[in-house]
């Protein structure tokens, strides 16, 4: 999308704007006005999308599938003009592209007292890598909301660990991490203190540390080193009335004496710098830079990680001292990245994300949305355990008929809260010609079964003249379930 502003906006502004632009303040309120407004100065269906013309799936529809939530109406034809080891380049500096517009949506979220992450991916941010990445070390560093308080703390969690390095080095991810408030909450940071007569350290976050955020379950540590890790991080405690929420360290909590972690020496009278050699070991262990590459070639490339591309980028992570983008970049700008086209399965909130972002669709996620996407199995912040909703296909296979229904319901223009430019999308993609859009959709043209299917299964057209019908049928189909 081509944008004309280049400032970050505010409420008051967006209203300016709508008075600028002759947009009407409705009885819909704020929503409506950003609607608009954004709509007005280019976050909409362009005049023409290109489609599809090989069995293939098309390197750049592959691209903005695994690298973005979807293409969004229009993207293709830029990842194509600019090439996408460029458009790669440009996403691996989000600070970079002018984002402006989906700053304004998401501060709605803010104003509904609602973590502006959560619906990111539905705001059309231009910084698609980055809310992938954004994506996947939320699960990474899982934080299930509904324990204690992480449903006040995890929006900081958010904004201050996830969002501030998610495509930084990897080590400040993990130190920021380790004493942000709602997981200092989630696994019990927080009563984790020295030895005494009654009471031992609490091994929750250290365990994880070890087993799930750093080496991983097969990275040679010892339950010594998951107690020696914990004693090394007593002490960190939550305020619960002055500056409630925050952060600091008790000394007298914290056992000072010597320890040993994965065969370094702590030394004692250290303190709270306990934390910190810590993090320096388990970040540098030759373990970790296995399990975060196998994690990322996972994500972005198969579910049977390739072990190859894996030592290749477990040795830039080493090289570069953790740093998370070079890694990126190069499972993005490898063969075995182009080679895996079409060989994942959308987990739900890619599914849901996708179809929006291919319809073009104007959502701020209200209820009716996200109804789907909990009945789907993924609802955000909601994963109960440590490690995060699972990458793998076979997880959400017992939900199929709820995509099959959101996919209906989206192209009969069902959704309650979702707005869809359908008439204008269809002058784009060319005609409503079933195999066109099949095109459109799925990134390559249909097999002759594909073919089949789509002619015995199309109907008439829709009252109001669309082809919702067989959008609906394409959204459901296993074609484009998988990306």
């Amino acid at each position: 999308m081509s944008l004309s502003n280049s400032t970050a906006w505010s409420r008051r502004e967006a209203l300016v704007a709508a008075a600028a632009t002759g947009v009407a303040v409705s009885a819909g309120g704020c929503e409506k006005i950003i609607s608009r407004v954004t709509a007005r100065l280019g976050q909409t269906v362009p005049d023409s999308v290109a489609v599809a013309d090989t069995p293939d799936i098309d390197p750049a529809h592959h691209l903005l599938s695994r690298a973005a939530f979807g293409p969004w109406p229009g993207d293709i034809d830029r990842v194509r003009a600019m090439g996408a080891s460029a458009w790669i380049d440009e996403q691996l500096n989000p600070t970079s592209l002018e984002d402006s517009l989906c700053d304004l949506r998401a501060r709605r979220f803010e104003e509904l007292e609602q973590a502006p992450g959560e619906c990111y991916e539905y705001t059309n941010s231009k910084r698609q890598l980055f809310e992938v990445m954004v994506g996947f070390w939320t699960d990474h560093l899982n934080i299930n909301i509904e324990k204690g308080d992480c449903i006040y703390l995890k929006p900081a969690d958010d904004r201050e660990v996830i969002r501030k390095y998610a495509l930084g080095r990897f080590a400040d991810l993990i130190r920021a991490s380790a004493t942000s408030p709602a997981m200092l909450v989630y696994l019990d940071g927080k009563a984790n203190a020295r030895a005494t007569p009654k009471d031992i350290p609490n091994e929750n976050y250290g365990r994880e540390l070890l087993e799930l955020h750093t080496l991983g379950v097969h990275g040679g540590y010892t339950q010594a080193d998951v107690y020696e890790t914990a004693r090394c991080l007593t002490g960190w405690r939550l305020r619960t009335k002055f500056r409630r929420g925050t952060v600091y360290f008790d000394p007298k909590l914290h056992d000072d004496g010597p320890k040993q972690v994965l065969g370094h020496a702590v030394p004692a009278g250290q303190g709270e710098k306990d934390l910190d050699q810590v993090v320096d070991i388990v970040c540098h262990h030759a373990a970790t830079a296995r399990h975060i590459a196998t994690k990322l070639v996972r994500r972005f490339v198969a579910e049977d990680a390739p072990a190859a591309l894996v030592e290749r980028v477990a040795a830039v992570f080493t090289e570069q001292d953790g740093q998370i983008a070079p890694m990126v970049r190069m499972i993005l700008n490898s063969e075995e990245f182009n080679a895996s086209r079409g060989g994942k399965f959308k987990p739900p909130f890619r599914y849901v994300v996708s179809a929006l972002r291919a319809l073009g669709a104007d959502t701020f996620a209200h209820t009716p949305l996200i109804e789907y996407l909990v009945r789907m199995g993924q609802g955000v912040f909601q994963y109960p355990t440590p490690d995060g909703y699972p990458d793998k296909a076979s997880t959400w296979m017992g939900t199929l008929m709820w995509r099959w229904n959101l996919a209906l319901a989206l192209a009969a223009g069902k959704v309650p809260s979702v707005e869809l430019p359908l008439g204008k999308l269809v002058k784009a993609i060319g005609d409503g010609d079933s195999e066109r859009l099949f095109r459109y959709f799925t990134g390559h043209t249909p097999t002759e079964p594909q073919k089949q299917a789509l002619a015995e299964a199309v109907g008439a057209q829709a009252p109001d003249g669309l082809p919702r019908e067989a959008i609906g049928l394409i959204l459901a189909s296993p074609a484009f379930q998988k990306y």
